[in-house]
């Protein structure tokens, strides 16, 4: 048992060590000895989940610019947030981000709760994220797994398990780590997705540099690239879509509100049906119309979803004034500047901007 104590403390030591001295800094992070600010925390996380941090900084910045506290974007509008979301994707968080302001505020008094298991009853806040709020904004012990946790751990400890079932072993190792030190909770955690993201990285790891090779079992052993262990990918199913983008002579165009739940819930998008598994899917526009009126592109579009890719096929067509026609509530009638400027989901873009080369 002291053995063991000792490789942890030896371990957590060099890890912390090298975080002091080499550290990121990224616009969540408090620039000072202050302990983290939760609701940057809280904020960044939930952008940060399955997204770059280049990706997520713009978005981030943006957000704290306009909802300075978890009270004012609990008071923002949800239609504004959705819109300001666009281009992050999975955009079931963003819904949950704006359903969890308003419990903090509303429940909480504005003040995050400090323990997992109470965060976890939170509206999108899950083990990660609650372990992660936990130790980085309030410097209490938790075990926080990430994708560059997982990488570390993997190599560190030499797990022979393919993921995703190696994730319970690195789980395990996690917890031996960092389960009730009460050694600077927050720079721990924070220094492992640091050491992920800058050395121990997916391909060619710079070990060389490494605060904690003296410790790695992969390294020890030359096989660090060989590690984690993965379970061959299965093929992404193909979906297939219509696409229907509707302009009219006095420069406006169609969009859609889609229904709040369900993929893409609340957001604005191009019309389109119910996306089938085959490719004879039923030819059904938003706006009736003459024969040949309809124009269908050569080019289809692309988008690759976590768990299918949808082709699209693209249909324009150019009437003479979309307000002057009924049309379903859920469609809203835009100009066409104003659409590039609302924010589609890049579902919706890709095909919207191979459309505006023909409108």
């Amino acid at each position: 048992m002291q053995k063991k104590c000792n490789f942890i403390d030896a371990f957590r030591v060099d890890l912390l060590s090298w975080y002091d001295k080499n550290h990121r800094s990224l616009p969540w992070r408090s620039q000072s000895a202050a302990h983290e600010n939760p609701y940057h925390v809280w904020l960044s996380e939930i952008m940060l989940q399955q997204t770059t941090v280049p990706t997520v900084i713009p978005y981030f910045l943006k957000f704290i610019d306009l909802w300075p506290s978890v009270e004012d974007l609990a008071a923002a509008d949800n239609d504004d947030v959705m819109r300001e979301w666009a281009g992050l994707g999975y955009y079931a968080r963003a819904r949950n981000l704006h359903k969890c302001a308003k419990v903090v505020t509303e429940e909480y008094g504005g003040q995050f709760p400090q323990e997992t298991e109470e965060l976890k009853k939170l509206p999108g806040i899950g083990d990660y994220t609650s372990a992660a709020i936990t130790s980085i904004a309030f410097d209490k012990p938790a075990t926080v797994v990430d994708g560059n946790v997982d990488r570390i751990m993997a190599r560190l400890f030499k797990i022979e398990t393919p993921f995703p079932k190696g994730k319970t072993d690195v789980r395990r190792h996690a917890e031996s780590l960092s389960a009730g030190r009460a050694d600077r909770p927050s720079a721990y955690a924070q220094a492992l997705m640091d050491l992920g993201s800058m050395v121990c990285i997916p391909k060619t790891p710079k070990c060389g540099v490494c605060p904690i090779s003296q410790y790695c079992a992969a390294y020890k052993a030359g096989e660090v690239e060989l590690y984690p262990k993965k379970a061959p990918k299965r093929q992404k199913p193909r979906r297939y879509a219509h696409i229907y983008i509707v302009t009219d002579t006095k420069g406006h165009v169609l969009l859609e509100k889609r229904p709040d739940k369900g993929l893409l819930g609340g957001m604005t998008g191009l019309p389109t049906h119910e996306w089938g598994e085959t490719k004879d899917i039923a030819f059904a526009p938003p706006v009736e119309a003459e024969e040949g009126k309809w124009v269908r592109l050569n080019e289809k579009a692309y988008h690759v979803f976590t768990h299918f890719e949808l082709e699209m096929t693209v249909y324009t067509m150019k009437i003479d004034d979309l307000l002057s026609i009924s049309l379903n509530s859920n469609y809203i009638i835009e100009n066409i500047d104003e659409a590039d400027r609302i924010g589609l989901p890049t579902v919706f873009k890709k095909p919207y901007l191979l459309a505006k080369k023909t409108l």
